[in-house]
């Protein structure tokens, strides 16, 4: 009985370690990722955040989080997220160089556009690469003065 216990607790919790999706998805097409957020940007009159991460990356992982439970709301009413994989900082470098190359100096990096595509912020010197001791109120404080200084 004990066996068939250990049994079942170990094939519970594989399936549930299976079944969750990575922060950053390594397969997506990036580009047509931001381009649809650019599209429904339009339509929904917010700013597009752009967020260049991997998922080795534990501070990624930590704003990931942090936008999914504490400031899910502040992100979700602002922006139209787009998280775009760098894989080991070899992977969608065209899409970063558009924008100034924010990952440069560390990931998470995050660029905030207006619908039209025009830059509005870039992050040039790892200013999030410390999320994990930013904290959730760091980082909503964070996006808020982005957004006080570019409404």
């Amino acid at each position: 009985m004990k066996k068939l216990f250990a049994s079942l607790l170990i094939l519970l919790c594989s399936y549930s370690y299976a079944t969750v999706a990575p922060a950053y998805l390594e397969t997506a097409d990036a580009q047509a990722d931001l381009n649809h957020a650019l599209s429904q940007a339009q339509a929904s009159k917010k700013k597009v955040l752009i967020v260049f991460g991997a998922n080795w990356c534990k501070d990624c992982l930590e704003l990931d989080k942090s936008f999914k439970a504490e400031n899910a709301a502040l992100i979700a009413s602002q922006f139209v997220l787009v998280k775009i994989d760098v894989g080991q900082f070899d992977k969608n470098l065209t899409i970063a160089n558009a924008y100034g190359n924010p990952i440069k100096k560390g990931i998470p990096a995050a660029v905030i556009l207006r619908a039209d595509n025009t830059l509005l912020y870039a992050s040039k010197g790892g200013e999030l690469s410390n999320a994990r001791r930013m904290g959730d109120a760091g980082i909503a404080q964070f996006f808020q003065q982005i957004l006080s200084q570019h409404p």
